[in-house]
């Protein structure tokens, strides 16, 4: 059976080898080592929303096939970290076309429905606003049942990101101003993915770390690399897949941690 550091060097072998020659039945190979990844995020959107969670599978496999397209193993980002986004976008953009709102529970539509029509037949009897206690104790709810509906209605719609949410001294501040900014974010995590796979060349041994660089940062042959360094082609390929296996050792607290 497999270990999960030989699944790892067997991604990493694969990666470099579509990066530097893509091709379908490596690319399927991808898609089938990184099934688990999808169904992974679709599980977990599944019970965010009514979809099935078969469709959400098979959307998510055309974002696994949209990152390993995209991805660029030289700048040092671990894959995983790199095709949630395109996974979880593709789930998230197929809900978003199947629904231009938020939908609640029918339980609390036709409470809402019940209670305006019970609150316009309250003013009209009283002429004031009725209380929250009057409009559930018409309905035959709670207080807490009434307001929850009248929440889920309310919070129905999306909100404008030009909507203010506090008055500074200068300006106002809106809803967009408090969003994060993902593409810096995915700047600083490519940086800290570099700064780690970094640290992990520097703990292997001069001539293993020398054969990695030269064969995939910068595009040498095995025969041009054992020329280099004054071993046999076969020899650096014993060192390449070696290092390999030690990176992902030393890498795999790290990966563990930004796995979703």
């Amino acid at each position: 059976m497999a270990t999960q550091p030989s699944i790892r060097t067997r991604g990493m072998e694969l990666l470099m080898s579509y990066y530097q020659h893509p091709s379908v039945k490596v690319r399927n190979q991808l898609v089938q080592l990184n099934a688990g990844l999808v169904r992974k995020i679709a599980h977990r959107v599944s019970h965010q929303c009514a979809e099935p969670y078969e469709d959400l599978e098979q959307i998510g496999y055309l974002g696994l096939i949209r990152a390993i397209e995209r991805f660029n193993p030289h700048q040092g980002c671990a894959f995983s970290s790199f095709a949630v986004p395109y996974i979880r976008g593709e789930m998230l953009h197929f809900l978003r076309d199947r629904s231009g709102t938020v939908k609640i529970p029918r339980r609390w539509q036709q409470l809402n429905k019940e209670g305006q029509r019970v609150r316009e037949a309250l003013m009209e009897a009283t002429g004031r606003q009725p209380t929250d206690n009057e409009i559930a104790e018409a309905l035959g709810v709670t207080v807490n049942e009434w307001r929850e509906s009248k929440l889920a209605t309310k919070n129905r719609l999306p909100l404008s990101l030009d909507a203010t949410i506090c008055q500074q001294i200068d300006s106002p501040m809106t809803l967009g101003d408090t969003l994060p900014d993902a593409h810096y974010q995915t700047l600083q995590n490519l940086e800290e993915d570099r700064q780690q796979l970094q640290r992990a060349m520097n703990q292997l041994e001069d001539k293993t770390r020398q054969a990695i660089e030269f064969v995939f940062i910068q595009d040498l042959s095995r025969k041009e690399v054992a020329e280099q360094i004054g071993v046999s082609p076969m020899t650096v390929t014993r060192r390449i897949h070696r290092g390999i296996q030690q990176m992902v050792t030393l890498l795999q607290p790290q990966v563990l941690q930004t796995d979703p």
